[in-house]
């Protein structure tokens, strides 16, 4: 029922994605009367029960818009919706990816807290300076909401489309191709901008790149401007690795990578974890013959944002 409920929801839900609890603008009523016609015997009370299980509370106004709102927002919310539930009836993966805010690496102070005994804080720094020999840190992930597993790749290097890529290949390596041996195509859902964003070529030619390899269809889906918080990995993933290590300073890479895949939630979240050593260079730039060799399938709607790049070979 939780799952049927959550369905119901989602794609109408907000929230801060560094907070768990997030709300919807459908009433509890409303809920269980779907609920029931889809035949579960269920009251309002209940629903509000179930709500709050899943993370959601009643909520006042609050500003959610990060910039303009594009016209088309809403239908392409609702876009992906219905393309995310064509993929799940053929039993195809879907998958959503981000890059998780970079962190400091080394005894910084990290926000929060945590048990220990009385008068015996943690000592970290002062500034927080970043540690030339130990850097940042940053964390990629891939996310499965069907499965509630997760899959971050931590980056020493900084956040590039190659590295975007090379997180979602060593997740259909190691995770997803063991769950869905008979899959040809997987969605990807991801923001509009960043080094997976919409207008990046080197994103498309490494995803192409993938698609050769692997022999599978990749279609991507972006979120329109001004929407990159609702991304379901925030709220469903970043937000409880963030609350798994408050209070813990992120002294290595390996401490972090140990924090990540130790996240757990009640709904049963699993995470790996794996840091990534390689090099990805900045700046590279795809000339116009390199991305016309991309063999890409651009919607009717709104093709910029949703598309198909299907292998060469």
């Amino acid at each position: 029922m939780l799952l049927a409920l959550e369905a119901l929801v989602e794609p109408t839900s907000r929230g801060d994605p560094e907070n768990p609890l997030r709300w919807t603008c459908l009433s509890t009523r409303q809920l269980a009367e779907v609920l029931e016609q889809q035949g579960y015997r269920i009251g309002r009370q209940t629903v509000a029960g179930l709500l709050a299980e899943l993370g959601y509370s009643l909520q006042g106004n609050c500003k959610t818009k990060e910039g303009s709102s594009h016209p088309d927002r809403d239908a392409q919310f609702r876009y992906i919706h219905a393309r995310v539930e064509a993929f799940q009836r053929r039993g195809q993966p879907v998958v959503s990816v981000d890059t998780k805010k970079k962190e400091l690496v080394g005894d910084f102070k990290n926000g929060g807290r945590e048990w220990r005994p009385k008068g015996n804080p943690e000592r970290v720094r002062v500034y927080d300076f970043v540690d030339k020999t130990l850097g940042k840190a940053n964390p990629y992930g891939v996310y499965d909401p069907v499965a509630n597993v997760g899959w971050v790749s931590v980056g020493v290097d900084p956040d590039t489309a190659e590295f975007a890529v090379e997180t979602l290949r060593r997740w259909w390596e190691k995770m997803g191709q063991l769950r869905y041996p008979a899959a040809t195509e997987v969605m990807v859902t991801a923001d509009g901008g960043g080094s997976n964003g919409s207008r990046v070529r080197l994103w498309k030619v490494a995803l192409q790149r993938l698609a050769d390899e692997t022999g599978l269809r990749i279609t991507v889906c972006h979120f329109p401007p001004g929407t990159s918080k609702w991304n379901q990995i925030e709220h469903r993933m970043f937000s409880h690795i963030s609350m798994n290590w408050r209070g813990k300073p992120l002294i290595s890479h390996e401490v972090i990578v140990n924090l990540i895949a130790s996240t757990t939630t009640q709904t049963g979240l699993k995470i790996e974890a794996e840091l990534d050593t390689n090099v990805y260079p900045k700046g590279l730039r795809v000339t116009d013959e390199e991305l016309g060799k991309v063999n890409i399938q651009k919607a009717d709607f709104h093709g910029e944002w949703n598309y198909t790049i299907l292998p060469l070979r």
